[in-house]
């Protein structure tokens, strides 16, 4: 059994996508960022950063007792090799897909982060970080379209662990201001992602959470749905707490 600790964000979602679609049993284990439990004592043992998501595998590969993981690309790398999914077997196959993965966890996710945050919800509009990291933001949705221009996913030639990464954050692009309209291959992509029903599930993991403690406001940038108003922070700087 898997304990996941998670909170209702892109980079949580990259987990419990990740488990539903191994078939892997696991236990949510809420952790509310708008309280900061993520800075609690109790959970900082679990990641001196201070940051959702951690699993512990109860029940690891070859014993030794549970492991703690942190790092959301880590969790995917991991989980990808206790299962033998999601990563292909060939060594060129198997660098695409960690190349790619490294590209969400340093570049798409960061950079999405922050777009959204002094676009969105910073106290002050400060004209040259939106600019700088709407700019940055538009140019990895480039990226991204562009290699998916070449292939029919992020990595290789199969669903991998690349996009399962990217998926959540991608998600945003509403939010993002963006339209997928622009970039044609990740509409494609992203279209397709979606009707998988084990993604679907995943992503279906702590959206009541998101709906009960979130504002109006933040849940139409998160899910589409139609705001009433009020003002109070959203989803995207939440998602500053977590990797």
């Amino acid at each position: 059994m898997i304990d996941l600790h998670f909170a209702p964000t892109p980079n949580g979602w990259k987990v419990s996508i990740m488990l539903e679609e191994c078939g892997l049993p696991y236990t949510v284990v809420p952790v509310n960022i708008t309280r900061g439990d993520q800075f609690k004592p109790e959970f900082r043992k679990l990641n001196p950063n201070g940051r959702i998501p951690v699993i512990v595998d109860r029940d690891p590969p070859g014993g030794g007792g549970p492991l703690t993981i942190f790092e959301s690309g880590a969790i995917l790398h991991y989980l990808a090799e206790k299962t033998g999914r999601f990563v292909p077997r060939d060594l060129h196959g198997r660098i695409r897909v960690q190349q790619w993965l490294m590209w969400q966890m340093s570049a798409l996710g960061p950079m999405l982060g922050q777009n959204g945050h002094f676009s969105l919800y910073a106290p002050d509009q400060i004209p040259y970080a939106v600019e700088r990291y709407g700019n940055e933001a538009r140019r990895l949705y480039g990226v991204l379209n562009d290699r998916l221009g070449e292939s029919g996913y992020v990595a290789a030639d199969n669903y991998s662990i690349a996009d399962i990464a990217c998926f959540p954050w991608v998600m945003t692009h509403k939010a993002q201001r963006f339209t997928l309209d622009d970039f044609p291959h990740v509409r494609r992509w992203f279209a397709e992602l979606r009707a998988r029903p084990l993604l679907q599930k995943g992503l279906a993991v702590g959206r009541s959470a998101v709906r009960r403690t979130l504002d109006e406001q933040a849940r139409s940038n998160l899910f589409g749905t139609k705001p009433a108003g009020g003002d109070a922070p959203g989803a995207l700087q939440s998602q500053q707490l977590d990797t």
